[in-house]
Parts: structure tokens; C-alpha cells; sequence
């Protein structure tokens, strides 16, 4: 019997996993508890088979390490693995950029047992930068799956589209197992394209099936973000990619009736944000980095009910054609 699993879905993380597993290997206060890691190799083609494969030589028996594939691309298909292969009671998700503190482990667990009302919880992600990120981006920095979120626990309104970010979110795997979808909507960004929410579209499932999602203050993690991820082009397709995954989670478990009004409402609310940011900003949208992040998001968000539209349309005539 597992207490705790540690899940690290991966795709070309062999440069990245070293520092991820090092921080494992350091982990304080497990010894009352058991737990495991669980690497979700998603079809890498570098060498991350070969990198899993070392540690394992050397890796203490408490705590064990494992390697498993997973065929289908999506960030949500390998969750979905992790969830299936995993022992634990709790499963926490670890991206292969994040960095965990060393009582993380311990503290996630500790928090499940305290809260077992709880379906899902996050900690605080602390942003570490190979490079100074531009003026005023603490506006953005959601985007980024940084959250701070202050020293006292404190639940989540996922109504409002309100959650922990899926790196360093820990599940109850009883919670996710009854209620989410084996096969998402939103699969994660794959093939070029930046579309987010898988990650919140579980939770909503969780969610609107009785459990609480939390914030953990004591669960601190560190996001590793490279330059590349602070430069234009990376941050406008992040932010539209937040946006246009919108109208889908607010579709979620809507009745037919409702989902007109719903899609009305978002591309109001949007519009009327749209004009007011334009109306502060002005032509900074054009000149200032994170008032265009913001613009995008805004834009996308309004065209999230077309998107969804042309989404489902799509994948009825791919239906029918199988």
C-alpha cells in the first residue's frame, strides 16, 4: 500500500529531469509515510529513458522510482496515465521544469490528510527566471503557473475558473478515478498549438462533484522559466491559448438551454473588459508587452464561443466520418 505518488509527465525533459528527481531525492520527513515517483515518459525522443534508467541504478528502495509511456500526445493522456499507474492515495502532478521545495512531498501530504474534504490543492509556484521578466509582470504571471496566494490556506472559487495550476497540483485519486472523463476535451498544447485548460477541466469535474480544491501555503515549488518563455511570440500565444479555451469550461456540465445565455454572457463580458482595457491602455496595447498579453487574452476570451462553436463541429464530422 501507497501513501503518496509523485507523477512527472515529460515530454523531451531529459535536460530538465535531473534537477527535478535531485529534488526528490532530497525530500524530508517521508519516513511515516510511503510514497513513490512515477516518470510519464509522452513520447520523448530524446534521451529521457536512458536518464530515468540511471537514476534507477542508484535510487533508494524507500521511495521508488519508475518509467512508464505513454502513446498518446497531450499532457492529459499522460495525467491520465500517471493516474492509472499510480499506488497512492494522493497523486501529485510535477512538471519536469518545477522544483520542489524539500518538505514538499511531506507538506502535500500532511495537507490531504488535514483537509479529507479536499479533491485537489495547490502550493505556492515561486517563478525562478533565467532572465529579468519585463516590467509589471506580476499582472501576467498566472499564466506562467506562478502562484503566491499569501501564508493561510484557503479554497479555491472554481466557479470563477479560480484554481492551482496541474504542476504541483495533488489529486485525490478516489476523487479523480469517479469523476473525470478518462478521455478529456482539452488535451493539452500538442502540435504546435498553445490551447490550456486541460488541467482545469478536471478539476471542474472534481469540482461539481461535492469536492473542495484548496491552496496549500506550505507546498512551495519553484517553475524554472527559460527566456524563450518571456519573449513575445511564447507570451501572446500562451495568453490566447488561456483565452480561447474559455467558453468551454464555462460550457462545463451546462444544460442545452443554458449554453446560448452562457456563450452570450462571454462574449459580452469580454467586449465590455476589451473596451475598458482599451479605453486605460490605449495604444500601449501595441508598444507594451503585458498590456498585448492582456489584450490577447481579452480577444480570445471573446472569440472563445466561436472557437468552441467550430470546435464542435468539427468533431462531429470527424465522427461520422469513422
Amino acid at each position: 500500500m501507497v501513501d503518496f505518488t509523485v507523477a512527472i509527465p515529460t515530454y523531451n525533459g531529459g535536460s530538465r529531469l535531473p534537477k527535478v528527481l535531485d529534488k526528490l531525492r532530497s525530500q524530508t520527513n517521508t519516513e511515516s509515510f510511503s510514497w513513490e515517483i512515477i516518470v510519464v515518459d509522452n513520447n520523448s525522443k530524446d534521451n529521457t529513458a536512458k536518464i530515468v534508467e540511471e537514476y534507477q541504478a542508484n535510487w533508494p528502495d524507500a521511495y521508488p522510482l519508475k518509467y512508464c509511456q505513454e502513446e498518446q500526445q497531450g499532457l492529459a493522456f499522460a495525467r491520465q496515465r500517471a493516474i492509472d499507474e499510480a499506488q497512492g492515495d494522493f497523486v501529485g502532478f510535477v512538471d519536469d521544469d518545477l522544483l520542489l521545495a524539500p518538505e514538499w512531498v511531506a507538506a502535500a501530504y500532511s495537507f490531504g490528510k488535514e483537509y479529507p474534504q479536499a479533491g485537489a490543492y495547490g502550493g505556492q509556484v515561486h517563478g525562478e527566471f533565467e532572465v529579468q521578466p519585463p516590467e509589471n509582470f506580476n499582472r501576467i504571471k498566472s499564466f506562467l503557473a506562478i502562484r503566491e496566494r499569501g501564508s493561510k490556506p484557503h479554497l479555491y472559487q472554481p466557479e470563477k475558473l479560480s484554481m492551482p495550476p496541474g504542476g504541483g497540483l495533488v489529486v485525490r485519486k478516489q476523487a479523480w478515478c469517479k469523476h473525470v472523463p478518462r478521455k478529456l476535451t482539452l488535451i493539452g498544447r500538442v502540435n504546435g498549438i498553445m490551447l490550456a485548460g486541460e488541467d482545469y477541466e478536471a478539476l471542474l469535474h472534481i469540482y461539481r462533484a461535492g469536492w473542495e480544491i484548496w491552496y496549500s501555503p506550505e507546498m512551495h515549488s519553484y517553475h524554472q522559466i527559460p527566456r524563450r518563455r518571456l519573449e513575445k511570440d511564447y507570451l501572446i500565444s500562451l495568453c490566447r491559448g488561456a483565452g480561447l479555451c474559455i467558453c468551454h469550461l464555462r460550457l462545463l456540465n451546462s444544460t442545452g438551454w443554458q449554453k446560448p445565455l452562457i456563450m452570450a454572457k462571454i462574449w459580452l463580458g469580454s467586449l465590455r473588459r476589451t473596451v475598458l482595457h482599451l479605453i486605460k491602455y490605449k495604444w500601449q496595447v501595441k508598444t507594451d508587452l503585458i498590456a498585448a498579453c492582456e489584450m490577447e487574452f481579452l480577444l480570445s476570451s471573446m472569440a472563445s464561443p466561436f472557437f468552441f462553436l467550430r470546435k464542435s463541429v468539427q468533431d462531429k464530422f470527424a465522427s461520422s466520418r469513422r
